[in-house]
């Protein structure tokens, strides 16, 4: 039988998560935004709650939560701000392909490292001319003697400003395509410069930096999985964090709507409270609707990935699916509060500029919908069985 009731441990995790966002994170949301701060004592009460690190496994210091138990955390604290929650989770990003790929000394070292103290990882795939198109990427490792020599530069990049640590992905051989990707964990004193830090229109809290790197040199040990074989690691990597994403655009469509919910019933036009206005209603009910779907959708592809199955397909659905009614529920949220909704003063302004990046970053709605289509129109089969 297939249940989605939430076992006691997992009420009282999500619980705990919602205290912290109503706590810790809404009261100061707008404030952080507003000056685009970096919210470090915020990230300290999150580690030190185990609310950050959540998928490093107990051997490595981490709590081994599942990646169903990390959706309910990611909604919760993006009901609170999405951007601090960016901040919060972004080293799930960063060791996935470590926890995928590294070898066993690679992973104590630098799981390890996270959760012995706060310390932040940041994940270095997109660059300036290689964004949904990975294969384009310019930045390289030369093997040399037993290190490898990384040049280029990344942009995009997660807490890339605060980070000690990163993984990369560099050509290892040029002229393969994605077939000469491989992927690096890279120490920031390695000589990592941080050349920037993004003036973003939403999600402020979250530091977004561009990352280079000049004749770094990186032990050949720091080598994640196999040489060449880098673009695998990236994808399989994406299918365990999107399911992420779409929590937090569920908790961004979950807030919006329970800002229109409360403002509709407080506006009074033509004598009435405006959730008395149909008009009004079927704004709210489609908003309502979209947020369960989002979150069942959210999930079952974290389900999936628990119950050890390949969750390429359904990973796609739920995080186009959760950022454009993200999106969708923001602006119909600045709708329902009218003129009000398009001043800072008010909060739907906000969750408008935070949703916006739900549809851009671990791939666009429109990369979604290619995986979509090419896992609906040539669908993988299982292998035939043996013959006897």
């Amino acid at each position: 039988m297939v249940d989605f009731t939430l076992t006691d441990e997992q009420k009282s995790l999500r619980e705990m998560a919602h205290d912290f966002a109503a706590n810790e994170i809404r009261p100061v949301a707008w404030e952080y935004d507003r000056d685009g701060t970096w919210p470090q004592e915020i990230l300290r009460k999150a580690w030190e709650l185990g609310l950050m690190n959540n998928h490093i496994p107990e051997q490595y210091g981490g709590p081994g939560l599942g990646y169903f138990e990390g959706a309910l955390i990611e909604e919760e604290l993006s009901w609170g701000c999405s951007g601090i929650q960016t901040s919060i989770g972004c080293n799930g990003l960063a060791t996935a392909p470590i926890l995928l790929g590294g070898s066993e000394e690679i992973k104590k070292k630098y799981l390890g490292m996270l959760t012995e103290e706060l310390k932040l990882a940041s994940f270095c795939l997109t660059e300036p001319d290689a964004g949904s198109d990975v294969s384009g990427m310019k930045t390289t490792a030369v093997k040399k003697g037993d290190k490898y020599v990384i040049n280029g530069s990344k942009c995009f990049i997660t807490n890339g400003g605060h980070a000690d640590y990163y993984t990369v992905y560099a050509k290892t051989d040029k002229e393969a395509g994605h077939r000469g990707i491989s992927a690096f964990v890279v120490e920031r004193d390695w000589g990592v410069i941080v050349d920037k830090k993004e003036d973003k229109l939403g999600q402020r809290a979250s530091n977004t930096a561009t990352i280079t790197f000049n004749d770094v040199e990186v032990p050949a040990e720091n080598l994640l999985g196999e040489e060449n074989h880098g673009f695998k690691l990236a994808m399989m990597t994406l299918d365990r964090t999107r399911p992420g994403v779409a929590a937090m655009a569920t908790g961004i469509a979950r807030a919006a709507l329970e800002f229109a919910t409360e403002y509709s019933k407080e506006r009074v036009q033509f004598g009435v409270p405006i959730a008395m206005h149909q008009a009004i209603q079927f704004i709210i009910a489609d908003m309502a609707t979209e947020v369960e779907a989002s979150r069942l959708l959210t999930w079952k592809a974290a389900a999936m990935l628990d119950n050890g199955e390949r969750n390429t397909l359904v990973s796609s659905h739920a995080k186009r699916f959760a950022a454009d009614a993200a999106m969708k529920a923001a602006t119909e949220a600045v709708q329902v509060y009218g003129g009000y909704g398009f001043i800072k003063e008010y909060p739907v302004e906000k969750l408008f500029r935070d949703a916006k990046i739900m549809q851009l970053y671990e791939g666009t709605s429109q990369i979604q919908r290619l995986v979509i289509a090419r896992e609906t129109l040539m669908p993988r089969r299982a292998p035939e069985p043996a013959a006897a």
